[in-house]
């Protein structure tokens, strides 16, 4: 029967964040990620309040089918503390959380999971991502509407279509059970995580020979080397015969701490939360799935023109930028071309209009007029003057100096 070996859990700020709204738990035989959302309104009060309530679910079960009930029942009564906590506290309202939680229970480990936190599986050296994200771009690629590539880099890829809130009182959870065995490596995360390193970059770090906890140390590193643009928080949990006596469950991220919000105080409720009746800051805006059926069309039209804005605009700079560079070169032309130099053609003293450097194969100057005077005829040193081009500011200056060097043979 294939046991936990060891596990481990990191949470971290990040780079850009001014608080941390993830929790993650690493138990017995439960483990868990929770990605809050709302902002400062109480991203970090959902993913919390579901972590401490779903962690209510680390114990013994006699099969997958009892495990699945009950982590699938904590999920949806998770999802209801959040609902009253909003209910008492409408400067909570938006506020809600991802969850991907696996419950290991033998040969097998269900998962329940909803929202953008992600599941992996490092196997014989290959990796796969178990869970599917609930999001809009996933959506379109599931639709045929873009591709996996395009979701990368979609305006909307941070849309989520299903969380634990104050939305539904039911939502729908996607459950599974598979079969384990030892070598398994899972690893739990929230985007801060996959949002950021690469699939290559990941599999790269779990497949090193190192034990979970610096495996975990080691994806959240490369996370901020990344620049961590939000919190991100990883489980890993590692399946073989255990090297040393399990590790007593840990809370991190935004769960480790006291909250300012929660329930009220009741047999189905955390305990120990004590509620404030205002927090400072603004309700962040939802992300949430609609009622309408045209929500998908709607907003793939809404895209298509911020596109051809976005087009028009580039296309407008670059022809005022063609146009500056245009008027620039036509300005320096003409400014040169008030310019002259003596200098020397076939062996005569002339007088050129322009100066005396080219621009590519375009030529800044011109013979204005060519004398009589021979260059060997002058004396040694104005004929090095004249060799280096003698500079005058005006067709003017240009005769005198052809007068003077002519009077000086003379």
């Amino acid at each position: 029967m294939a046991t936990v070996k060891a596990s481990a859990a990191v949470s971290h700020v990040g780079r850009v964040r001014s608080n941390n709204q993830d929790s993650g738990y690493a138990g017995r035989r439960l483990f868990l990620v929770a990605d809050g959302m709302g902002g400062h309104a109480g991203g970090d009060v959902a993913s919390a309040i579901a972590t401490r309530r779903i962690a209510e679910a680390d114990i013994d079960y006699d099969s997958s089918v009892d495990a699945g009930a009950d982590l699938e029942a904590a999920l949806i009564a998770a999802n209801r503390q959040i609902a009253e906590t909003v209910a008492d506290h409408a400067e909570l309202t938006g506020m809600g959380t991802t969850v991907s939680a696996l419950l290991h229970l033998g040969d097998q480990v269900v998962i329940s999971h909803i929202g953008d936190s992600r599941i992996y599986l490092l196997r014989s050296d290959e990796l796969s991502q178990i869970s599917t994200d609930h999001t809009f771009v996933q959506r379109l690629v599931d639709a045929g509407r873009i591709t996996a590539d395009e979701a990368m880099v979609h305006p909307r890829r941070s849309v989520l279509m299903r969380v634990l809130g104050d939305v539904e009182a039911s939502p729908e959870i996607d459950q599974m059970v598979l079969d384990t065995r030892d070598g398994d490596r899972w690893m739990l995360c929230s985007d801060g995580l996959s949002g950021v390193a690469s699939f290559d970059e990941i599999l790269e770090i779990m497949s090193a020979d190192a034990g979970a906890k610096q495996v975990a140390d080691r994806l959240v590193k490369a996370s901020l080397d990344g620049g961590a643009p939000d919190n991100v928080t990883v489980v890993v949990v590692d399946i073989g015969e255990p090297a040393a006596p399990a590790t007593p469950p840990l809370i991190v991220g935004s769960a480790a701490a006291p909250l300012a919000f929660g329930a009220a105080p009741e047999p189905a409720r955390p305990r120990g939360i004590r509620l404030t009746p205002f927090r400072p800051h603004p309700v962040q805006e939802t992300h949430f799935e609609p009622d309408s059926e045209d929500f998908f069309d709607e907003i793939i039209e809404e895209d298509a023109r911020r596109r051809r804005r976005r087009r028009w605009l580039w296309g407008f700079w670059i022809v005022l930028l063609i146009g500056a560079i245009v008027a620039a070169f036509v300005l320096g032309y003409q400014w040169t071309q008030t310019r002259y130099y003596v200098g020397e053609s076939n062996g005569r003293v002339a007088v050129f209009q322009g100066i005396q450097q080219n621009l590519g194969p375009l030529s800044l100057h011109e013979l204005h007029t060519e004398t009589t005077i021979d260059v060997s005829e002058l004396r040694t040193y104005d004929q090095q003057r004249v060799e280096q081009t003698i500079s005058a500011g005006s067709l003017g200056e240009a005769r005198l100096i052809v007068q003077r060097l002519e009077d000086s043979i003379e």
